[in-house]
Order: C-alpha cells, then sequence, then structure tokens
C-alpha cells in the first residue's frame, strides 16, 4: 500500500471569493477554483483549500480556527504592500535580520501570514 500523500491546507473564511482574490492577487496563488463556499488554490505543490465558515466569526467559543502560513518573497516591502491594499494588517514591524527581512501580516478573517525575504 502507498503512502500517504498531502492533499490540501484548509482554511474558514467567511468570505471565500475575497480570500481567493487575496491569495491569488496578493501573494501569486493559481487558482484551480473558486465557487462563493470552497476554492482550491496552488503554489507549487502547496495546495490551500478555502472553505466558508459554517458562522459569521472564524474565532469559535474563544480559539481561533485560523491558520499560520509563512513564505519566502523576492520583495517583502512589495508584498506587504499588495497585501495591505487586499485587505491585511501589518503585525509589527517588518524586521531586519542578519539572515533576512521578515514580516507578520494578519490577512482577512485572522489567518496570519509570515514572510521571508532571504539576504
Amino acid at each position: 500500500m502507498a503512502a500517504a500523500s498531502f492533499r490540501w491546507l484548509p482554511q474558514l473564511h467567511k468570505d471565500v471569493p475575497k480570500a481567493a482574490k487575496f491569495y491569488s492577487q496578493g501573494l501569486d496563488f493559481t487558482v484551480n477554483i473558486c465557487t462563493l463556499r470552497w476554492a482550491e488554490l496552488h503554489s507549487g505543490p502547496l495546495k490551500l483549500a478555502l472553505m466558508q465558515s459554517p458562522c459569521d466569526n472564524v474565532m469559535q467559543n474563544g480559539h481561533s480556527h485560523t491558520s499560520v502560513l509563512s513564505f519566502t518573497v523576492n520583495d517583502i516591502n512589495s508584498t506587504v504592500t499588495k497585501l495591505m491594499a487586499l485587505g491585511a494588517e501589518l503585525d509589527g514591524p517588518i524586521k531586519y535580520e542578519i539572515h533576512g527581512k521578515v514580516a507578520a501580516v494578519r490577512c482577512i478573517d485572522g489567518h496570519m501570514v509570515g514572510l521571508y525575504e532571504p539576504a
């Protein structure tokens, strides 16, 4: 029997088409399919599944159903600018480390995206 293979990483969103636009325009994901309740996107081998949240608030019972994704980017400043134009908020300043620049942004529906630009 073959070993298990990774299928996709799911995220809950209030507005799936808006979230798909965020990832496609902000982080250059390719949209495979997008409906009002479901979207499947990919970037290289990573597949991201966006599903409509069963409630208006992605937070439930004090626990977040959000994810943290981390991406290597060519230009952190332009990526942050694009993501903020699409509704993200910078979570603290861009940090300039010896190994490169790092930033965290809080995206629509509270999901966190880490960005890394190598030195």
